[in-house]
């Protein structure tokens, strides 16, 4: 370990964005206590700097503030009931994931009932961009505890926004990945018009990235898509499935109309099909397959 000067901190499922929270957390001093149920991100953990435990009820018996990065309502499920047996009152608890809201307040209330403070802290930003500490935080919850842990958030994002009460982190987020839905797939289809055009797709992200058609999903994704690497990915299509339907059903409750997002369903749904393991920059190769070959005139 590192002479770490501030923690411990606890950070639970190192996945792409846990395991790149927690190694900036560890590049900025903090001691870092780790778990996940894969042993490979555990041994990553320890090589990054930090330790690594076996369970979430570990990480809870040593941090006062634990950072959770979960991909599923299970997941969820089954440390908040660790933590529940583990932390002691006044423990700070960071969930960070995009899961249902009727979840998280669900495990609120559990974790409330051991004097537990649970945060709703969805994060934006890709895999890439958390690997550099470029992330938002949509913090929402208790005032007095997102202030306590502004320290650790700084550690490992770039920018932390107080919403207010608890669950409007989550509906933060949604409306963010409504737009990142729309953006990753407009990416892809102008850089698939560009090269179609005749244009070099380099210099077709370079040029419009860098103007007032340009987007942060351009500058993100656009190297990926033009140099055919979503297989090393940020966000895998099999997961982003979970955040396609978590929007569908909010525009639903809030009775609202998105004829774009809509538009991008089933190109997400065939990329998950067709790579569920590979980054949704993946959405390329489906907008290309649907375009077919180049008329002749222009081949």
């Amino acid at each position: 370990m590192r002479g770490s000067t501030k923690g411990p901190v606890g950070v639970i499922g190192l996945g792409i964005m846990g395991s790149a929270m927690a190694a900036n957390l560890v590049q900025s001093d903090f001691e870092v206590i780790g778990t996940d149920p894969v042993a490979e991100r555990r041994e990553e953990l320890t090589r990054a700097g930090g330790t690594a435990v076996s369970t979430a009820g570990e990480v809870g018996r040593s941090c006062r503030h634990v950072v959770l990065a979960l991909a599923s309502e299970e997941a969820l499920t089954s440390v908040c009931a660790e933590l529940a047996a583990s932390c002691a009152g006044g423990t700070i608890v960071l969930e960070t994931g995009t899961l249902p809201l009727a979840a998280k307040e669900k495990h609120r209330s559990l974790l409330a009932e051991k004097g537990i403070t649970l945060l709703d802290c969805t994060l934006s930003g890709t895999g890439a961009q958390a690997r550099t500490r470029d992330l938002a935080v949509y913090a929402s919850g208790d005032s007095a505890a997102i202030e306590e842990v502004r320290p650790v958030i700084d550690g490992f994002a770039r920018v932390c926004y107080d919403l207010g009460e608890f669950g409007n982190g989550t509906k933060m987020k949604l409306v963010a990945n409504l737009l990142v839905a729309i953006h990753n797939v407009a990416a892809a289809e102008a850089i698939l018009l560009g090269t179609r055009s005749g244009l070099d797709p380099t210099t077709v992200v370079k040029v419009v990235a860098d103007w007032a058609g340009g987007s942060r999903m351009l500058e993100a994704r656009g190297p990926a898509m033009v140099n055919r690497t979503w297989d090393t990915a940020t966000m895998k299509n099999s997961v982003w499935q979970k955040d396609v339907k978590l929007i569908s059903q909010a525009l639903k409750n809030a009775g609202c109309k998105a004829p774009l997002f809509s538009a991008t369903i089933p190109i997400y749904a065939e990329a998950a099909a067709e790579h569920p393991e590979d980054d949704t920059a993946a959405v390329y190769a489906i907008l290309e397959r649907m375009a077919g070959k180049l008329p002749a005139s222009q081949q």
